[in-house]
């Protein structure tokens, strides 16, 4: 395509970028809040079209205004100069009235909206303390005393009460899918709510408070199961690591789990008794999880193997230590490798 004006190719350049912004904006695989699956996203979608609608609205109409007084009482050659108005004050009172009566209907809305989304009463809620850590999520289920790191498992249909706890620095906790965005505050505890409609189904969710070098690898996710299968997990996250059998891989590796300084950060219950406050999550049950280091990493052995192996590497700045090759070698990583991901 050829312009004849530099006007022309500046134009022909604003279209082409225009073009590519709009392609390109749909490769992210974000989950987006315009896919709400629970109740408190689904008001928030609403609020946010009707803000856009008005916006899109305001935008064509003063945009088709300032278009046609361009072209319609643009300069022309010979052209009179132009009258000197001193003002017109039915349209002064309209384009001071209108977009005041908008902003009311905003106000409305919005106000209304938040008094709407107020956590229920009487709810029977499922009550998870979030603690937000640099730069992994750590959830601890008050009923029960299950612990899990990263994954936050839900029943669907019933609603969530979210306890916000950060050993650090301000993080904020976000599941587009399920309702926005919330501060994690140290020495300022916060709490929310979430609900989601459907089962069987798993949400992304992460830090959205700059927290330091790796913010944009905190991620977790949601996982919404069935109140059925939710007591399933419930029942056997509750329950001791299984004691590998002697003389197996499992158990080697084991015990390159109790001496090669892994217990200074991490506990397994049953298998650690180590007092304090722990650094790194528990892995009692961390063969079960989808995620490891915070989100950066599928949880499979050779993703394991790499993060164990060059943890500074993958997420430099975290807390976790690269065990190389004069920490343990290729055999004693394996095992290490093969019982960790036996912790069902």
């Amino acid at each position: 395509m050829r312009f004849p004006t530099r006007r022309g190719k500046w134009a022909g350049a604003a279209v082409v970028a225009l073009i590519a912004c709009a392609v390109l904006s749909a490769c992210d695989r974000s989950p987006s809040i315009l896919q709400p699956a629970g109740p408190i996203a689904a008001t928030q979608s609403g609020i946010a079209w009707l803000i856009f609608g008005l916006s899109a609205f305001i935008f064509v109409a003063v945009t088709s205004v300032l278009l046609y007084s361009i072209v319609r009482f643009r300069a022309r050659p010979g052209s009179p100069d132009a009258r000197q108005v001193h003002g017109n004050t039915s349209i002064e009172i309209i384009w001071t009235v209108l977009p005041t009566a908008i902003l009311f209907i905003i106000l409305y809305v919005t106000i209304s909206n938040m008094f709407a989304l107020a956590e229920p009463v009487n709810a029977n809620p499922l009550v998870v303390r979030a603690v937000a850590h640099q730069w992994w999520w750590e959830f601890q289920y008050a009923d029960s005393g299950v612990v899990s790191a990263d994954e936050l498992h839900i029943p669907a249909g019933r609603v969530v009460h979210l306890e916000l706890f950060s050993d650090n620095v301000i993080h904020s906790l976000w599941v587009p899918q399920l309702g926005g965005k919330t501060d994690v505050i140290p020495g300022h505890d916060n709490t929310m709510w979430l609900k989601a409609d459907n089962a069987n189904i798993t949400y992304r969710g992460e830090c959205t408070e700059y927290c330091g070098t790796q913010h944009a690898h905190m991620d977790f996710v949601v996982v919404s199961q069935t109140p059925t299968d939710f007591q399933a997990w419930v029942a056997s996250a509750q329950g001791p690591a299984i004691a590998p059998a002697k003389g197996t891989t499992e158990a080697l590796g084991q015990q390159v789990f109790l001496k090669s300084g892994c217990t200074s950060c991490h506990v397994i219950d049953g298998v650690t008794n180590v007092p304090g406050v722990k650094i790194g999550p528990n892995l009692t049950h961390f063969g079960s999880r989808q995620l490891i280091a915070g989100g950066v990493l599928s949880n499979t052995p050779q993703n394991l193997a790499e993060w164990i192996r060059n943890a500074q590497g993958v997420k430099e700045g975290s807390d976790m230590p690269s065990f190389g090759t004069n920490t343990i070698s290729q055999e004693q990583l394996d095992q290490l490798v093969t019982y960790l991901e036996s912790l069902k």
